[in-house]
């Protein structure tokens, strides 16, 4: 079984990928080409379902709270930062989810719009994730026992099942997986 630390870095390896094809994406868009709507929904979805509901939600649920218990503080230290990204980053998602419904209906200026905040979004989820694997999971991959590791990981799957619903997780990875090999192609 996969340790509660491994888990967050194995999700943000699917993040990062599908940041590159945001990145993609977005360069497209501002060279003024065109991007399917179904492109920019999936990643949106992604980003909503996979990054938020599911992968911060385990952070701020369960993994913060239990690094609380062992003394890190929740503000002015690595927690606090963490949840002013997350917050910063739900803003960003609201804005894209604005900017795919203009583009779905051919506003003007939407397309150009999408990449600016996808820029946005995929500078601060970058460096998110480097200050998460490089700090905070350091932390916690140092203090937290063994035991309380595994107690996390099985919490994390009952939140993953309330929070997206059996199998979303699954489906998410088949995303990361099709939207990486197409923009591979």
């Amino acid at each position: 079984m996969k340790t509660a630390t491994q888990i967050l870095r194995r999700e943000h390896e699917g993040i990062m990928k599908m940041l590159e094809v945001a990145e993609a994406a977005a360069k497209k868009l501002e060279r003024g080409k065109r991007v399917s709507s179904k492109t920019l929904g999936d990643l949106l979805d992604f980003f909503q379902t996979f990054g938020d509901k599911c992968h911060h939600s385990k952070e701020e649920e369960l993994l913060f709270p239990a690094l609380e218990t062992k003394g890190i503080p929740r503000s002015g230290g690595p927690i606090g930062i963490m949840l002013t990204d997350h917050e910063q980053g739900r803003a960003l998602l609201e804005a894209l989810g604005q900017a795919t419904s203009d583009y779905r209906a051919n506003r003007r200026g939407a397309g150009q719009r999408w990449a600016r905040t996808a820029w946005n979004y995929i500078h601060l989820l970058r460096g998110h994730i480097y200050r998460e694997d490089n700090v905070l999971l350091a932390i916690a991959e140092g203090i937290l026992r063994p035991s309380e590791q595994n107690e996390l990981a099985e919490k994390f799957e009952k939140l993953e099942v309330e929070k997206v619903g059996r199998g979303t997780h699954t489906r998410l990875h088949g995303v990361i997986n099709r939207m990486t090999a197409k923009k591979a192609a």
